[in-house]
């Protein structure tokens, strides 16, 4: 069996599309995803699934939660072999500055194509630092997101693909969730 981590796009973020991890790992059970495992209130959750086609499993997701809950949302699906690479791809980590919690990956719903990423790597975003590489950006923000001057929105509508944000502490413990189910 496989093991899939799926990242849901704004979940439990104010008022709107909420979902509770119990009724999502109900879910993914009563779609026939083995020993479902959520981290964290924000919509990951990580199972074992025969599925390979990670397309049709994220439109199954997606369908199911809105027909379920009521809403539509972007379930973003990676490996454990993409999420190590994200891990083992990590710009920052040689450098002994980074907080790891001022550290976001986001993770995009498809690749945007080289030619979308060129023009987000040209985005002037001190004195965040931002690497766009493959399906996913890294970006450093030393003072914290939330003080952030970055005008994020440009991000996606450059690479013209939806993605989800998660801090480093987060991307490396779903790893080891991951890891672990697989072992």
């Amino acid at each position: 069996m496989n093991v899939v981590i799926c990242m849901l796009r704004g979940i439990n973020l104010g008022p709107h599309n909420r979902l509770k991890m119990d009724d999502l790992k109900k879910l993914c059970t009563s779609l026939k995803l083995c020993d479902p495992q959520t981290y964290v209130q924000s919509g990951n959750v990580i199972f074992k699934t025969d599925e390979r086609d990670l397309d049709k499993l994220r439109s199954k997701l997606e369908t199911a939660i809105h027909k379920k809950f009521g809403f539509q949302t972007d379930a973003i699906l990676r490996s454990t072999k993409d999420l190590r690479d994200v891990v083992m791809g990590n710009p920052f980590a040689k450098r002994k500055d980074i907080h790891p919690g001022k550290l976001l990956v986001t993770f995009f719903s498809a690749d945007p194509g080289e030619a979308a990423r060129k023009q987000a790597r040209a985005i002037k975003c001190d004195p965040e630092e931002l690497f766009v590489e493959g399906r996913e950006a890294y970006i450093y923000f030393p003072n914290g997101a939330g003080r952030s001057k970055l005008n994020w929105p440009i991000i996606p509508k450059t690479l013209k693909v939806q993605g989800t944000a998660r801090n480093w502490n987060s991307v490396t413990k779903m790893l080891e969730m991951a890891e672990k189910m697989e072992g």
